[in-house]
Parts: C-alpha cells; sequence; structure tokens
C-alpha cells in the first residue's frame, strides 16, 4: 500500500508541472520605456514574470547602448509570461493600450525614436487577430489614428540586468523619470483615468 501511494504521488508530482505548462503563454509589447511597461502588467493576477527586453529590430544580442542610440531597429519592449487560465490575452492587450499613447508615431511621451514606438508583437494568428480587433475599438474610442504597429514577433533580447524590474529597484529614479517624462498626466489626457 505503502509503494503504491509512493508511485502515486512520485506521478502527481512529476505530470502536475506538465500540465500547468500547457496553460503557460507569452506575450510581448513595446510602449516606450519598458520600465514604465513592466509594473502594470505585474499587478495582474495571472501574470508569471515581465521582461525588459528588445525586439523588432535587426541586430543580434543588442545592448541598451545600442538601442537607445535608435541604430538597431529593436524597440524597448516587455515580454510577459501569463498563465492564460488566468488572465487572457485580451485583458493584456487592455492593460496596453491604457499605458501607451497610440496617437503618436515613434514616440512615447518624452522618448522619441523608433526605439520607442508602440507595438504589438504577437506570437500567433490568434493574437493576431485580437490585437487587430483591439487596435480597431481604440481607433473608434479615441477617434483618431492609431500609430501602433502590429506585427509578428521575433528574437527577443532580455536588457540588462539593472533594467529588469526597475520600479522596484530604483524606486525613486522610477517615479522621478515617470512624472518628469509626463506619462500619467498624458495618460489621463487620453484614458481619462
Amino acid at each position: 500500500m505503502k509503494k503504491l501511494l509512493l508511485i502515486i504521488l512520485l506521478c502527481w508530482f512529476t505530470l502536475a508541472p506538465i500540465a500547468q505548462a500547457d496553460n503557460i503563454a507569452k506575450a510581448t509589447f513595446a510602449g516606450g520605456c519598458f520600465w514604465c511597461m513592466e509594473e502594470p502588467f505585474d499587478e495582474l493576477d495571472g501574470v508569471i514574470s515581465t521582461t525588459s527586453g528588445y525586439t523588432g529590430g535587426n541586430v543580434a544580442n543588442p545592448n541598451y547602448k545600442q538601442v537607445s542610440a535608435g541604430r538597431t531597429g529593436h524597440a524597448e519592449s516587455v515580454e510577459i509570461e501569463y498563465n492564460a487560465d488566468k488572465v487572457s490575452y485580451e485583458q493584456l492587450l487592455d492593460v496596453f493600450w491604457h499605458n501607451i499613447d497610440p496617437t503618436v508615431r515613434n514616440k512615447q511621451f518624452c522618448d522619441v525614436g523608433n526605439q520607442y514606438r508602440s507595438a504589438v508583437f504577437y506570437h500567433d494568428e490568434q493574437q493576431k487577430a485580437l490585437a487587430q480587433t483591439s487596435k480597431e475599438k481604440v481607433a473608434q474610442e479615441l477617434d483618431t489614428n492609431i500609430y501602433t504597429e502590429i506585427t509578428a514577433s521575433s528574437e527577443f533580447y532580455p536588457a540588462e540586468d539593472y533594467h529588469q524590474n526597475y520600479y522596484q529597484t530604483s524606486t525613486l529614479l522610477y517615479k522621478f523619470y515617470r512624472s518628469r517624462c509626463g506619462r500619467d498626466r498624458r495618460l489621463n489626457e487620453i484614458w481619462g483615468e
């Protein structure tokens, strides 16, 4: 009896992570400074992790200096790993839209350049369709052109360690930057929040 119970427990502990892994998905968004994009997603139940990084460009293994200079084609981005049973891609899109200014091209708040463009980097055709539908709804709601790109995901390069969870590790500097950049003021103008 003890042997059978041990086998059952061993099987359960071995297979449980595999069963849970089936519900794990990725989403990738660019919304200007990646420091400001981690926090709103981290607050969602079902988000497992957020990683600041670079994607959408043509230089392998870029660093912050290269990307911020605007010569790599990459955008500062955030890659989100989430449990799709707890949070939907549509919910992630809603958080994304309400944390960017989709009415400008190659700019987010005080950061200017292609590296600060807003974009949805979809990982499959379902994400692509949902992103396009949500973009159309945002265009109707705001009654203006929306310049946010919707493009296939490509290689994602995590940013240097000091950029990860910056809003937690350097709280005062983060708050100063966010305030000085006018991000919250502009978001309130757009979304009335």
